[in-house]
């Protein structure tokens, strides 16, 4: 990053390669869509850009850059929440029936196996649980375990304080096993809504 204050642009190349996926990963969980995750880290390899000038190794690069994804995801989901999507079938059919016809005809094929609908099962059980937990749950959990930040990164990052994010990834790992216990149990999905 140093390199790049210095307008180095092979090192701002570097770096974008470096951490892209990474932080395309974390922005995906955080905002539940591809495509505005996309945006959001061109955003925020953007604001690197524009901000490389005053850059300042006080803190860890991986920190500054999770600090200004996780705050551009925090904005996009509250703007999100405000606007009201109406999503339209795309043909008569489906409007009526509400059955996936690619999806069906897949099953009956024969070319999906027990094994990806489990998987797929799953991925939509840990999402839809990891969806009930509170925004900056989400965040703190997904710094540690996909980042694996330590907890002071994850402070400063949240710009909080090392106990308050500890208190709350123990609050969000504990909200995970009781939202998750009854599907693991008896195979119940869980329920939406936001856990405290």
């Amino acid at each position: 990053m140093l390199q790049v204050r210095d307008d180095n642009a092979a090192a701002f190349e570097e770096l974008v390669l470096r951490y892209q996926s990474r932080l395309l990963t974390v922005l995906e969980h955080l905002v539940n869509d591809p495509e505005l995750a996309e945006d959001l880290a061109q955003e925020t390899f953007l604001r690197v850009y524009r901000a490389r000038k005053s850059y300042s190794p006080n803190a860890k690069f991986v920190t500054w850059l999770f600090t200004i994804a996780t705050n551009l995801a925090s904005n996009a989901r509250r703007q999100k929440s405000r606007r009201k999507e109406i999503v339209l079938a795309s043909s008569g059919q489906e409007q009526s029936t509400g059955i996936d016809l690619a999806s069906l005809a897949l099953a009956a094929s024969g070319l999906m196996p027990t094994r990806q609908i489990d998987k797929t099962e799953l991925a939509q059980v840990v999402r839809a649980a990891m969806d009930a937990l509170t925004d900056q749950q989400r965040t703190a959990l997904l710094l540690s375990r996909f980042e694996e930040m330590s907890y002071v990164d994850i402070a400063q990052s949240m710009g909080m304080s090392v106990q308050a994010i500890k208190s709350l990834l123990w609050r969000a790992r504990e909200s995970l096993r009781v939202i998750l216990e009854p599907y693991m149990q008896e195979g119940q999905h869980p329920q939406g809504g936001s856990a405290s």
